[in-house]
């Protein structure tokens, strides 16, 4: 043998095998760096929301009509003076709440959607109208109020809507045909206290019809707080990607690309509310998909709380007495859900991206063991940063165009770098092939998991057994401890 031939040992596979799954672990830091960049993105996009959402309106949150009556009744107040305690009986001044025996209540949801730079909102006008039906119970003093003491010459009809700036389209109420005028404010505690109002001109005899009707402005979700004996809902938009979420789902719905309408019948038995109280329930529990798959639930706590603190002053300005909240109100939601939430896809993208740093790797180490194809370290970490660059570009296309042409523009750039690449890492064409059919398999595999998220980790679950599966019969005669001499 020549003296310029000089033989080196080398690393048993065994060791080989170690080093790229070093490299494998060193790639999981920029991969965890792409993942903190989409929450950044997605907290920058629900920024920019919410900016478009101020100068128009909120989440909705419609409740009414409710009848509120003030009426005079007496309690015992319990005093300690100089070390005694003494009890003395007080009139004091309450409402009574009175809700609809039926109220049929129809709203079209006009969406729309606004931009700014590259993010966007839904939008939406609604049109609200109503029918209710209302009466005072033959047992009214069981409630613990008689009519003689009603004050009707202070009855006030109350609508509530969570978002009063939304309150753009004027508002119509009538009682048995003849119109009456709406004030601003006075809403009731289930819509957060805003809304509007009209003084009432009825003494409580008979049955009355109210008919009512507003347009309202706002953002993603409308929600109804059904009260009274009998609520039938009907709501139909010609957006084709509703949710429908909340205490109650609708009866009938039915949901096509021009549109969508839904019906709900909701009985008195299930709101588990008296037809008349000394209590009006506080603000719903709702939760807004503000970006699909992060839900942030907006618990009533607050909103209960600014609810009687507006209830209060309400209540003060009509007499000086003090409401009293009760527990949170049932409501139903219907939400304008964007089709395709870029970042919850992108999101979900990314955490299968060891999934594809592995498959890659193993068929170079593979190359390098069973077919002697030498893959230096160096280009397992250049051909890692290839894939993780994927998600990069993926979500970068992704705001602009869209996920699925992203999607598509963002893999075959890769695809092709990485085949190209491989031809040189490999020394043949024909290897390099393979490497690109096998990344064209991964990526579309992969969207196929991001849009069947239920079957998700049946697929991946075979497929990882399949290809430890294949590993297994092409590394069976491989020696992983034995280290072979190469000459040079």
């Amino acid at each position: 043998m020549s003296e310029d031939i000089k033989t080196r040992r080398e690393w048993s596979p065994g060791v080989r095998l170690l080093l790229v799954a070093l490299i494998g672990l060193v790639l999981a830091v920029p991969l965890m760096m792409v993942y903190a960049m989409v929450y950044d993105r997605q907290n920058q996009a629900q920024t920019a929301q919410s900016e478009i959402n101020a100068g128009w309106g909120g989440a909705q949150v419609v409740s009414g009509p409710v009848i509120v009556v003030p009426f005079r009744t007496t309690q015992t107040q319990t005093e300690e003076v100089n070390g005694k305690t003494t009890s003395r009986v007080v009139e004091v001044e309450k409402l009574l709440y009175i809700s609809p025996v039926n109220n049929a209540v129809t709203t079209e949801i006009l969406p729309q959607e606004r931009t700014k730079s590259i993010y966007r909102s839904v939008l939406f006008e609604a049109k609200v109208a109503g029918k209710a039906v209302f009466a005072l119970p033959e047992d009214l003093s069981r409630f613990g109020v008689t009519r003689e003491r009603l004050m009707w010459d202070r009855a006030e009809l109350r609508v509530g809507a969570s978002d009063a700036r939304g309150l753009t389209a004027g508002a119509s109420l009538g009682m048995d045909g003849k119109a009456l005028a709406p004030q601003p404010g006075k809403g009731p505690a289930s819509s957060g206290g805003e809304g509007f109002f009209a003084f009432l001109p009825w003494d409580g005899a008979g049955e009355i019809t109210i008919d009512y009707g507003f347009g309202l402005r706002g953002s993603r979700l409308l929600s109804l707080v059904p009260r009274g004996g009998r609520t039938q809902w009907t709501v139909k938009s010609p957006w084709a990607s509703p949710s429908f979420s909340g205490a109650f789902l609708p009866d009938q719905r039915d949901v096509k690309d021009s549109g969508f309408t839904a019906s709900y019948t909701i009985d008195k038995l299930a709101l588990g509310m008296a037809p008349v109280a000394m209590e009006d329930p506080g603000f719903p529990n709702i939760d807004y998909g503000v970006d699909g798959e992060r839900v942030t639930s907006y618990k009533s706590d607050v909103a209960a709380e600014a609810a009687a603190d507006a209830a209060s002053a309400a209540s003060a300005a009509a007499g000086g007495a003090d409401e009293v909240i009760g527990g949170p109100a049932r409501a139903v939601t219907v939400g304008l859900v964007e089709p395709v939430n870029l970042y919850s896809k992108v999101d979900r993208a990314v955490k299968y991206g060891f999934l594809f740093i592995g498959f890659t790797f193993l068929a170079y180490f593979l190359f390098d063991i069973v077919a002697g194809a030498r893959v230096a370290a160096a280009e397992y970490l250049l051909t890692g940063a290839g894939l993780v660059l994927f998600f990069v570009l993926l979500l970068a296309f992704a705001e602009v165009i869209g996920f699925t042409p992203a999607y598509l523009l963002a893999s075959g750039s890769i695809i092709a770098l990485l085949t190209a690449y491989g031809a040189a890492v490999l020394k043949s064409w024909k290897r390099a092939q393979f490497m690109g059919a096998l990344l064209v398999g991964l990526y579309a595999l992969l969207f196929v998991l991001l849009n069947l998220e239920a079957w998700s980790l049946l697929i991946g679950s075979l497929l990882l057994f399949a290809a430890l599966a294949g590993v297994m019969y092409a590394t069976r005669e491989v020696d992983w401890s034995t280290a072979k001499k190469r000459e040079e």
